[in-house]
């Protein structure tokens, strides 16, 4: 039977094994026959069905439910800042103040409309009422009164207006005090105080960094196997779990741009672990089934395919055979096997490097 080049290596490495071990030993004659080849020693383990998780491996990343960048709604010179970046802030805290001495001089001028307007109300007012007395008495016409009513009305009206518009300007004093909106920790704070600022500046950002979830974006081609409920392994980039969740919404549209799905899962870790827009790894398990596993040191490889090699019991003897095999993913410190070994074989575990097919071997156990 013609060997394979992977077997001609075994069998000149072990030979060579032999021929040493033959130079050491005395001989009567050169022309004796050499003793047969010696069964090897190795350590086995029984194949067994293990549960494997179906999975497949996306990046997330990890967002706040309630997160913030706080922007001014008014313009001015930043006149102080209360806190500092990283800062943990209470709802309604004052964080930042704006120079609002303009606004208080147009609120002021405004009340100062405002007062005349009342006074001439409150005038317009004594004179339809004594207008209505002398026509009531038949002193005056009805047209005077009504003129006189006509006047007042429009005093009224605007006296009003001139109030709402004190109010309007008033309430936008609000907006040079810049308040925490929520409970959080504060982000990077990039301006300082004199600079001018804007609505379309930034001057922090707040994250609660509290109902946290991953935002994993999956393949279209899995539409049929993505539903709630799902479990994932959060892993950072050392492959260190950290944490276990579920899927616990599916976006019913694809992403046009991306062609994938949006779905989210619950991130339950403390801040020191996981943070807002961090990215992560996310492993998908899809489904879980029976497979054989083998440790690690019993697979070897030559030319692109890999092999075990499996004690067989012939004749009430045990031969090394070499089995090829398909591998599946890794569990710990063991491959999955998805083809190639069935229960209950005796798969060899230690000096695997010495073995070619059909060698003589004596089994260990584990």
């Amino acid at each position: 039977m013609k060997k394979s080049p992977f077997e001609r290596i075994r069998c000149v490495g072990w030979f060579a094994l032999a021929a040493l071990a033959a130079t050491g030993c005395h001989t009567k004659t050169t022309s004796a026959a050499g003793p047969a080849m010696q069964a090897m020693p190795v350590h086995t383990v029984a194949v067994a069905m293990t549960p494997v998780p179906q999975s497949d491996q996306y990046v997330a990343t990890i967002k706040s439910r309630r997160s913030a960048t706080l922007q001014p709604q008014v313009s001015g010179i930043l006149t102080q800042i209360n806190v500092h970046s990283g800062d943990h802030v209470k709802a309604g805290q004052p964080l930042m103040e704006i120079d609002e001495r303009q606004q208080q001089a147009t609120v002021a001028s405004l009340l100062a409309t405002e007062r005349q307007k009342k006074a001439l109300y409150d005038y317009n007012q004594i004179e339809v009422d004594r207008d209505r007395q002398l026509f009531e008495a038949g002193i005056t016409s009805h047209d005077a009164y009504q003129q006189e009513e006509q006047t007042f009305q429009n005093a009224k009206a605007d006296y009003e207006s001139s109030v709402e518009a004190r109010k309007a300007q008033q309430q936008l004093l609000d907006y040079y005090t810049i308040h925490a909106p929520f409970d959080g920790v504060l982000g990077d704070i990039p301006v300082h105080v004199g600079d001018y600022v804007s609505p379309s500046v930034t001057l922090t950002t707040l994250d609660e960094n509290q109902d946290l979830e991953a935002y994993i974006y999956i393949p279209a081609e899995h539409a049929g196997e993505l539903h709630v409920g799902l479990p994932v392994n959060l892993m950072d980039n050392a492959g260190h779990l950290l944490e276990q969740t579920s899927i616990d919404f599916v976006s019913p549209q694809v992403d046009s741009n991306l062609q994938s799905i949006l779905a989210k899962a619950p991130v339950h870790e403390t801040p020191e672990a996981v943070r807002n827009a961090q990215m992560v790894n996310a492993e998908v398990i899809w489904s879980t089934k029976p497979m054989a596993v083998v440790p690690v040191l019993a697979v070897t490889r030559l030319g692109g395919q890999t092999f075990v090699f499996v004690a067989e019991q012939q004749n009430g003897h045990y031969l090394a055979r070499e089995l090829p095999v398909t591998l599946g993913a890794t569990v710990g410190n063991a491959y999955s096997v998805s083809s190639g070994l069935t229960a209950g074989e005796q798969v060899i575990v230690s000096g695997t490097q010495f073995l070619v097919n059909n060698m003589p071997v004596v089994p260990l156990g584990g």
